[in-house]
């Protein structure tokens, strides 16, 4: 499998993990998936939401368009389901911005600045990989506040994908 398709299996799972974990947060106990924590961003929807603004911050850098971040994440989150929709937006524009790049702009470096300073240079790939990974490691955080509401997220992990795809394909 050559890269760009590699690239856009990623993206691909990126959106079923995360339609599959704003699908298990809609289904928690009222209440859960706002409650305080003990976790970096409160609770689960402002942790998604910093997800959320990290692929939208990565967005702009790829596209060489301008954001209005000033920091990784928004002092209040968005209603979920707003939150939900555009986060499946997003990911849609990942799957479609692999697909749609022309052979060699993988390996562009793309020059830009960092919300919380200093400049940074990335390939295009880098920044895909670093989008997909971003969202899998914090989906590891909602996992545990999960648990500490008495509630197991399923699991989301790419191998379980790619079982699951595979099955899929072959219906």
């Amino acid at each position: 499998m050559d890269l760009q398709k590699k690239l856009s299996l990623l993206t691909q799972y990126k959106l079923w993990a995360d339609e599959l974990t704003f699908t298990s947060v809609s289904e928690l106990p009222e209440g859960e998936a706002l409650k305080s924590r003990q976790t970096r961003f409160g609770n689960m929807v402002h942790t998604l939401n910093h997800v959320y603004v990290i692929d939208d911050i990565f967005k702009a850098h790829l596209t060489g368009g301008k954001h209005a971040y000033t920091a990784r994440n928004t002092e209040t989150s968005p209603a979920f389901d707003e939150l939900w929709r555009k986060q499946i937006e997003m990911d849609l524009w990942y799957i479609d911005y692999v697909d749609g790049l022309k052979p060699g702009q993988l390996s562009e470096l793309v020059h830009f600045q960092f919300v919380g300073g200093g400049t940074g240079v990335m390939s295009r790939e880098d920044m895909i990989i670093h989008v997909v990974n971003h969202a899998t490691y914090h989906r590891g955080f909602v996992g545990d506040m999960f648990y500490q509401a008495g509630a197991v997220l399923p699991a989301n992990d790419y191998p379980v994908f790619i079982r699951d795809a595979r099955a899929d394909s072959r219906r």
